[in-house]
């Protein structure tokens, strides 16, 4: 058993291996990809994720009448969602949260590596003041060392964030993020599209994805 097992299905959700979702990742993964065509196909594995988090979200029961006088027991999203994107990579897919959920409330975090102390550091911070009372989805395309995302998911907290009412949503991790975030904050859930195969020595992802940010936003150098 690797040391993720436990993780699967329970904190981890992993989006179906599907044969699209395979080809999806197959032109964003390539190197000699446009940055247009990267764009559109990264948003439409964002879109697949962000509706997979809605799915983990509390539902509450809803009755409606339908055309024909009949009435259909549903559901409705319970109200008080927020999505926080990490900037500014995570800022890439806050579009995609914007096109499910129509006026969702969105906060930022910025939080860099700080040159002296190599530890994540916090540099701006800008949230609804009812956060404590709301589901947080958090997004960051890239779950590596699991540093940055923990310092996010702690900003949350120290808001009055309940730990189990933040949902993780990243593109792309590796066992290594998985580890850090899960063994840290056991009832934060993660939702990705990938797991990649380890880290390299210098931290990326194997056998990754680039720089996601800098595909996205086109500044590459």
């Amino acid at each position: 058993m690797t040391s993720i097992d436990a993780y699967l299905e329970k904190n981890v959700h992993l989006l179906p291996q599907t044969n699209q979702l395979r080809a999806l990742h197959t032109i964003v993964r390539d190197r000699d990809t446009s940055r247009e065509d990267f764009v559109f196909y990264a948003e439409r594995i964002i879109r697949l994720l962000v509706e997979a988090g809605l799915d983990l979200l509390p539902f509450e029961p809803h009755d409606v009448t339908t055309p024909i006088g009949a009435t259909y027991n549903g559901l409705r999203f319970a109200d008080g969602l927020v999505g926080v994107p990490i900037i500014r990579a995570g800022e890439s897919m806050e579009a995609g949260l914007r096109a499910v959920c129509r006026g969702v409330r969105i906060g930022k975090v910025l939080i860099q590596r700080d040159k002296d102390t190599k530890l994540p550091k916090l540099y701006y911070r800008n949230l609804p003041q009812d956060i404590a009372s709301r589901h947080v989805l958090l997004l960051d395309p890239m779950l590596a060392t699991g540093g940055t995302a923990n310092a996010a998911i702690q900003v949350l907290l120290d808001q009055g964030v309940v730990e189990e009412n933040i949902v993780f949503i990243t593109f792309i991790t590796v066992p290594d993020g998985i580890e850090a975030v899960c063994s840290r904050y056991p009832r934060v859930r993660i939702v990705t599209s990938a797991i990649e195969e380890r880290l390299n020595e210098n931290a990326y992802m194997l056998p990754g994805i680039g720089d996601f940010g800098d595909r996205f936003f086109g500044t590459e150098k």
